[in-house]
């Protein structure tokens, strides 16, 4: 990257009443400073820092980077990294998690703005607070993570000496929206491309998952890249929209480094391609509707065909229950399937019910008769691999794309076991693994190789339903577990919480950074009422007491039932009654559904 394109990695922000002024604090860098105006908005570059009076004196900060500018009604908000650390490297260059955002207002003109529209500002504003709390944020001051190794050895030299946002991949860059007023303003040492997911080692709070296979040192990274274009909550971002682009669609890309050679396999996750919602209406599991079945082919044969642009050939993987709700999903999935499988682009059927009989009663291994039934499309398409001096000597050339009804705990289950065959075959291929070696063989690495995929899927879950994933003592452990089936029953009730009184409001935040939705005074438009009496109050202390007292005594049930899982359905049974019942008394009490539902309707564009 040449050095005019090169990021500030250390800036001071200095708030003045009447502006922001970001100065570059690399040594001896002497480059100009950048002016916000808190008034407009307007932005340009200046030589140094005015001189500091005592009618403006400011407030002096060190920041990271800066993510964007959003503009509102009558403000726009400035968004900036307060706070980051260093969790590892990627390719050699290290990378930063974003632990903390400030939004800082640049709104000094709504003093003259209509009544009605401060209303509206205030409120859109406060979704910008949710919009702080982002989870899963990463960025690299010297390389382009929304890239896989292979695509990033791919690139020519001409690509790799454009700066970084240039040459990030638009539907993996987290605040591309918010980056467009300072692309306009030709602020290329400011942009600051982040990335939305997870970069792992061994854990979160490790930098290195290095471990030892007899005499040789192994690093192993996990990155998760999430998709912007149909991002969004669990209950509340389902299926595809029109141009093909899946809820919760994640590119995993799992990367192996030893003596001098770096090899990565990358599998993505991603809702089932067509319309198709989930009500929220207070019942754990909302009825499932098909959206638009006319259009389902059609949306389906875009979001393939951009599959195999992007990765090559695909092999989908459906783990949707066949019977019930599930099963009309599964079965519509199938039908449209038909008119684009071919020699490129294949399905596998999994059914739940068959995958929730391996899950439960015997060992991570015989995952393996999952295994088999993709075994030959993955051998055939491989995984990238460069040697130490950096040739390639081999490229993966197809993607499995897995899928479940979140593609959340069933995926990851099966995507752990994806990526644990892949390594074995690269350590065979590297020379560390005999032809008949596993992973199972070496204990120590066996262990923390489950750890960081159960810690993958965790992060994945939290960002999508605000919970860790289901059936995590099962990637952990290789088995369930009594406390592991706890844990989830407790998850389960937090999801159902989060998605009926918390979510709505979240989307609605998700909705705005993207620019999913665009600000603009209408005249159907007018300021959400307050709320009043017992919805004021309800919503959490009220709901989450009835969901408390419920998973008590479906606790009870359970240790009673001791570790005999046929009493399972029982113990759910009665958690579930008790917060429905609970819940739905609560709300005919108050005469209204308290539902917390996205506000925002207006399209951008």
């Amino acid at each position: 990257m040449e050095s005019r394109n090169k990021l500030h990695s250390r800036l001071r922000l200095w708030e003045f009443p009447d502006q922001y002024v970001i100065e570059p604090a690399d040594d001896g860098s002497g480059a100009p400073c950048l002016d916000i105006s808190r008034v407009d908005a307007s932005m340009k570059l200046i030589d140094q820092v005015s001189e500091c009076k005592s009618l403006r004196v400011p407030k002096i900060h060190s920041i990271s980077g800066v993510v964007g500018m959003l503009k509102l009604l009558a403000g726009s908000y400035l968004v900036v990294v307060t706070e980051s650390e260093r969790v590892g490297s990627f390719l050699g260059h290290p990378i930063f998690k974003i632990t903390s955002l400030k939004v800082l207002p640049c709104d000094h003109s709504l003093k003259n703005s209509p009544e009605e529209q401060k209303k509206m500002e205030t409120e859109f504003s406060k979704l910008l607070s949710v919009a702080e709390k982002t989870t899963g944020l990463y960025f690299s001051y010297q390389v382009n993570l929304t890239l896989s190794s292979q695509r990033l050895h791919d690139l020519g030299a001409e690509s790799k000496s454009l700066p970084l946002w240039r040459q990030a991949e638009p539907r993996f860059l987290w605040n591309n929206y918010m980056l467009e007023v300072l692309i306009d303003n030709k602020l290329d040492q400011f942009l600051l491309p982040v990335i939305q997911g997870n970069i792992l080692f061994i854990s979160c709070f490790t930098p290195f998952f290095e471990t030892a296979i007899g005499k040789d040192i192994v690093d192993i990274t996990l990155i998760a890249r999430r998709c912007t274009r149909r991002n969004g909550t669990r209950m509340w971002r389902r299926g595809a929209d029109l141009d093909g682009y899946v809820a919760n669609f994640v590119e995993t890309e799992q990367i192996v480094q030893m003596n001098g050679y770096s090899s990565s396999f990358v599998q993505v996750r991603g809702s089932m391609p067509f319309m198709w919602e989930q009500i929220v209406d207070l019942t754990y599991k909302p009825k499932f509707e098909i959206v638009q079945p006319e259009e389902a082919t059609h949306i389906a044969e875009r979001h393939f065909l951009d599959l195999r642009k992007k990765y090559g050939s695909v092999l989908a993987v459906d783990l949707v229950n066949k019977h019930g709700g599930e099963g009309r999903l599964s079965e519509k999935f199938a039908s449209i399937m038909q008119h684009i499988t071919g020699d490129e682009i294949r399905l596998v059927n999994i059914p739940a019910l068959r995958f929730h009989r391996i899950c439960g009663h015997i060992h991570f291994e015989r995952l393996s008769i999952l295994y088999e039934q993709i075994e030959g499309f993955l051998e055939q398409n491989g995984y990238f691999l460069v040697n130490e001096k950096g040739d390639k000597m081999k490229e993966q050339l197809g993607v499995v794309r897995t899928n479940c009804i979140d593609c959340l705990d069933r995926t990851n289950v099966t995507q752990s076991m994806i990526g644990r065959k892949m390594l074995e075959l690269q350590l065979k291929r590297i020379g560390v693994f005999g032809a008949e070696e596993t992973i199972s063989l070496h204990l120590n690495f066996d262990e923390r190789y489950k750890i960081l995929w159960a810690n993958h899927g965790d992060e994945v879950s939290i960002q999508y339903s605000g919970t860790p994933a289901l059936k995590g003592d099962f990637v952990r452990y290789g088995h369930r577990t009594t406390q592991g089936v706890l844990k989830d029953g407790w998850s389960s009730l937090v999801r159902y919480y989060l998605n009926n009184f918390a979510d709505g409001t979240k989307q609605d935040a998700i909705d705005l950074l993207q620019g999913h939705y665009i600000v603009a005074m209408s005249r159907d438009m007018a300021p959400v009422p307050q709320k009043g009496g017992l919805e004021a109050v309800a919503n959490f202390p009220a709901a989450l007491a009835v969901v408390l007292i419920s998973f008590w005594f479906a606790t009870m049930s359970l240790k009673q039932a001791g570790s005999d899982y046929k009493h399972k359905h029982l113990f759910f049974s009665l958690l579930w009654t008790g917060i429905c019942v609970g819940v739905a008394a609560l709300v005919r009490a108050n005469g209204r559904i308290f539902c917390n539902r996205p506000r925002l309707h207006k399209p951008r564009g």
